[in-house]
């Protein structure tokens, strides 16, 4: 597979399009990431070139999903691609569902339910809301949101900055979330209609096409359950 260098926006945006997944970090090898493909003199500038801004715009334009779908890491999915990577990671019954029958844990049931009804609500206010606002609550807040990613339920929409009374920057921004039905609703994506095994079948072969290693593809493989 080639190696990607890119400095602008645009560019991730086409290399996002042409592979369809790109994780934020390394994490398959062989393979690129966006922290592996840009200048590390980008990062945190502040500028247009910097890649931790464009984190949420993919999300925000539409261009990919972002969150931590898989193994607990972020990752963007293309527009493209997303459809048939949700029918291979994610569940074609409800949230509700799932959780009459165990799938979820009670707190992550709970955190779905209050971003179904503020869809982009910040990690602040989703806190407060769901009543885990207490410190020893965190890891089961965060525990809860990170499974919810891991199911395909809920992406990263946004990033909120925190502002004093005057309305300026003021202390740490905190990451939006929204329901992946409600990104595909807005982006025009129609929902689910693959079946697991032709989708596994259509991305392995695109996986193929673009030129992935066999050290990629055995990682991509384990992952997606492509065996």
């Amino acid at each position: 597979m080639k190696e990607y260098k890119i400095k602008t926006y645009d560019e991730a945006v086409h290399i996002i399009e042409e592979i369809g997944i790109l994780p934020l970090a390394p994490l398959i090898p062989d393979y690129p990431s966006l922290s592996s493909m840009t200048q590390k003199e980008s990062w945190h500038s502040d500028t247009d070139f910097d890649p931790w801004i464009w984190r949420t715009k993919f999300s925000a334009d539409g261009v990919a999903a972002y969150g931590k779908f898989i193994k607990k890491k972020n990752v963007f999915i293309s527009r493209e691609w997303f459809p048939v990577v949700r029918a291979i990671l994610g569940s074609k019954y409800t949230v509700n569902e799932r959780y009459k029958d165990g799938y979820f844990s009670k707190e992550a049931y709970n955190l779905y339910n209050i971003i179904e009804e503020e869809e982009g609500i910040d990690t602040r206010l989703l806190r407060q809301k769901s009543d885990m606002k207490e410190k020893e609550k965190k890891k089961l807040f965060d525990q809860a949101l990170v499974e919810l990613q891991g199911t395909i339920d809920i992406g990263i929409s946004g990033i909120k900055e925190k502002q004093n009374i005057n309305g300026e920057k003021n202390g740490w921004s905190s990451t939006s979330f929204e329901t992946i039905d409600y990104w595909m609703k807005k982006n025009g994506l129609e929902q689910d209609h693959w079946e697991r095994e032709d989708a596994k079948e259509k991305l392995k072969h695109h996986f193929l096409n673009i030129g992935c290693s066999e050290v990629a593809m055995k990682r991509i493989e384990k992952i997606f359950s492509l065996e």
